[in-house]
C-alpha cells in the first residue's frame, strides 16, 4: 500500500471511533482559546481547563487583560507551568491586540505568530478551531504518531506538519488532529502501549514496535 492509501485508511479508523470531537481547551471565544493554548505549552488541557476559569474571573477579554499585573497573572497560572515566561506574553499579547488588531485576536498566521508566547503550533490550533482555517497543528501526540505510523520520519514537528498536509485531503485537516490526539491518549501512549490491541498499531505500526 501507499503511504496515501495507509493514510486513507487511518482516516477511516479515527473516523469510526471518532466520529466527533470536542475541542479539548475550554473557551468561550478566539482570545480565550489563544490564551488556553498558550497555558498549554508543556502543560496537560487537563490542568489549564482546571486554571482557566480563576484567570477568566480575573480578566477574560484583552481590554481588562491588559490593566492586570503581571505578577497577579503568573500567581493564578503557575500550575501550568513557565508562569514567569507566560504572564508576561499574556500581559503583552492582550496590549498588541489593543493596540495593533482593534482588540480582536487576528485571524492570520502572520498576525499570530508575531504575538509574544505565540509559535506556528498555537497560531494553527487558534486558525483551525477558532476561525476555521484548514490547518494542521502537529502536538506530541501526533508527532509520536505520525512516526508509529509510518506517516513521517519524526525528525522535526515542521517535517511532520508537512508530511500530514501532503497526504491527507485539507477538509478533513481541523477535525483530523483532534482525533489522532484523543487517539494518542486512549489507544495509542507513548508508555504501556500494547501494539497488538491497538487497531492501527496493529495494522501499521513500525516493526520495532513489536519486538
Amino acid at each position: 500500500m501507499s503511504k496515501k492509501e495507509i493514510a486513507a485508511d487511518i482516516a477511516k479508523i479515527l473516523e469510526e471511533i471518532y466520529p466527533e470531537v470536542p475541542v479539548p481547551l475550554d473557551h468561550q471565544d478566539p482570545y480565550t482559546l489563544l490564551i488556553a493554548v498558550l497555558l498549554s505549552a508543556q502543560c496537560t488541557d487537563v490542568r489549564v481547563n482546571k486554571t482557566t476559569p480563576a484567570l477568566w474571573q480575573l480578566a477574560d477579554n484583552p481590554y481588562d487583560m491588559a490593566r492586570v499585573p503581571v505578577e497577579e497573572i503568573k500567581a493564578i497560572i503557575r500550575p501550568c507551568g513557565l508562569s514567569p515566561m507566560k504572564s508576561k506574553a499574556i500581559s503583552n499579547l492582550s496590549k498588541i491586540i489593543l493596540e495593533k488588531h482593534g482588540g480582536k485576536v487576528p485571524s492570520t498566521f502572520e498576525d499570530l505568530e508575531a504575538l509574544p508566547g505565540v509559535g506556528h503550533k498555537t497560531a494553527s490550533v487558534v486558525m483551525s478551531q477558532a476561525f476555521g482555517h484548514p490547518a494542521f497543528p502537529v502536538d506530541t501526540h501526533i508527532h509520536r504518531l505520525a512516526y508509529r505510523w509510518k506517516l513521517s520520519t519524526g525528525k522535526s514537528v515542521t517535517k511532520t506538519e508537512k508530511d500530514l498536509k501532503r497526504l491527507f485531503p485539507e477538509e478533513t485537516w481541523n477535525k483530523l488532529h483532534l482525533q489522532i490526539i484523543f487517539f494518542g491518549r486512549e489507544y495509542c501512549p507513548a508508555r504501556g502501549h500494547d501494539p497488538h490491541a491497538c487497531p492501527i498499531c496493529s495494522k501499521y505500526g513500525r516493526a520495532t514496535l513489536f519486538k
